[in-house]
């Protein structure tokens, strides 16, 4: 595993429409695998490709305090179950110590990809919805 460069606002390429992931690969898992690296190295609790310059639809989310929770969202789907909104002081890799209150759905239900390319349907809830909708 390696810890990848986290590309830094005002970078252009954290603008790049990420892809689809058309097929889960061992390269797939190789990424995932250093992604999870670099993002409890920063120390952060998601991150996406994007943010290491790999343009495809794949993130990663640790909300444990233990760093024992690893998530893996590959071409994620958003669905809002519950509009009520939830307010959390937001930060971000890429834009080091900078923190702002946002306000998102507290309740969301995703469709993804896992590390194993098995689609999965889950509810979110809480710190872990925010989360993803903010990646």
């Amino acid at each position: 595993m390696a810890v990848l460069e986290i590309l830094e606002f005002p970078d252009p390429r954290l603008r790049t429409r990420a892809k689809p992931v058309k097929e889960v690969s061992d390269a797939t898992r190789r990424l995932i695998d250093d992604m999870f690296e670099t993002m409890y190295e920063a120390p952060g609790i998601g991150l996406a490709a994007t943010q290491v310059n790999v343009h495809e639809r794949i993130l990663v989310i640790d909300i444990s305090e233990e760093r024992n929770q690893p998530l893996v969202f590959i071409n994620p789907e958003v669905r809002v179950i519950d509009p009520d909104l939830g307010q959390y002081d937001e930060g971000c890799l890429s834009v080091p110590g900078f923190y702002e209150t946002v306000s998102r759905p507290s309740r969301v239900e995703v469709t993804a990809l896992g590390r194993d390319g098995e689609r999965f349907t889950r509810e979110l809830d809480g710190l872990l919805a925010i989360c993803l909708q903010h990646e």
